[in-house]
């Protein structure tokens, strides 16, 4: 049996200190240990981004980051940028443009659309696509989805001009 390391990491603004195996990946962390099931487990190579959080401000994937690199970390997830009306405006857009359907990819899907909306926030439509592009999606076709950040996009340009 692995030997278990202490850490101590915030997630969604509550601090956590538990004892992992250092092999354990951070989405498995969250959705065992935390019971944050929001973030999936597709592809476990990095490939789908629907095990897409945050780590330190910076997207990554939780099937290839280890928990043992979250240690003294600040990690969210889409549950804490959901209860904190941070990306509200996201996914109304994505109700409002379809942009869902089953839901596997929509929590990666939402955490790549807000790092792309707050620094890129001049965003062409193909950079949209090629930002999301690491991100993938069997039921849209991406049209949709492309079309809700692009609108979010233009909401929050018209809102500070």
């Amino acid at each position: 049996m692995a030997e278990l390391h202490p850490i101590r990491v915030t997630v969604n603004g509550a601090t956590h200190q538990c004892s992992v195996s250092p092999r354990t990946h951070l989405v498995d962390f969250l959705r065992e240990d935390l019971a944050l099931k929001g973030s999936h487990l597709g592809c476990e190579h990095g490939v789908c981004g629907a095990c897409t959080v945050e780590l330190n401000g910076h997207i990554v994937r939780g099937c290839l980051t280890l928990a043992v690199q979250a240690d003294g970390g600040q990690v969210q997830t889409i549950e804490g940028l959901s209860r904190s009306g941070t990306i509200a405006d996201l996914q109304k857009a994505f109700v409002q443009h379809n942009a869902l359907q089953c839901g596997f990819c929509t929590s990666g899907m939402l955490m790549a659309a807000k790092e792309l909306v707050e620094q890129k926030p001049d965003a062409s439509r193909a950079e949209v696509r090629d930002w999301i592009s690491g991100n993938y999606c069997r039921c849209t076709g991406y049209q949709a989805i492309v079309d809700a950040i692009c609108s979010v996009l233009k909401q929050r340009k018209e809102a500070t001009a």
